[in-house]
């Protein structure tokens, strides 16, 4: 799967934008250990239910999945551990003024190598409600059916 530019894209949240609105995105780098690298780059990465958590001005990746690398010694990482993300203080300014909203939070949407480095894109999210979802879905099915009946 490539993205943009040739960006080679690891893992994305799909069902980030089935259960929540995506406000701003940010691009956030990410602090790694070396056999969480390598396991990233055979595609072994999990971000479904991952959110991020500010402490003390640093953000934090919390609840992703990277699985061990298979070739990895006893040096091998966690999979669920706490990662560090980079981003400069006025984006994270502006994450903790979101998040003091109620009702939003941050999530990972998706998990990319960009020039090799790994990256991670982050969106400030607020839930859904059932009835949203459904006029959601009701909309995506009459655009597709208005496009059917254009290619006729």
């Amino acid at each position: 799967m490539e993205g943009e530019k040739g960006d080679k894209i690891i893992a994305t949240n799909r069902k980030a934008w089935h259960d929540y609105r995506i406000g701003d995105r940010y691009e956030a780098g990410i602090v790694l250990q070396g056999t969480e690298v390598k396991s990233l780059r055979d595609g072994k990465a999990n971000i479904r239910d991952a959110y991020c958590v500010i402490h003390r001005g640093e953000v934090t990746l919390t609840n992703s999945h990277i699985a061990p690398y298979r070739h990895g010694s006893h040096s091998n990482h966690e999979p669920e551990r706490p990662r560090k993300l980079l981003l400069n203080r006025r984006e994270i300014k502006k994450l903790t003024k979101a998040v003091e909203q109620k009702g939003n939070t941050i999530i990972a949407l998706k998990l990319y190598f960009k020039n090799g480095l790994a990256k991670v894109e982050i969106g400030v999210a607020s839930g859904k409600k059932q009835h949203d979802k459904r006029q959601d879905i009701a909309e995506r099915e009459s655009k597709r059916r208005l496009h059917r009946l254009k290619r006729t």
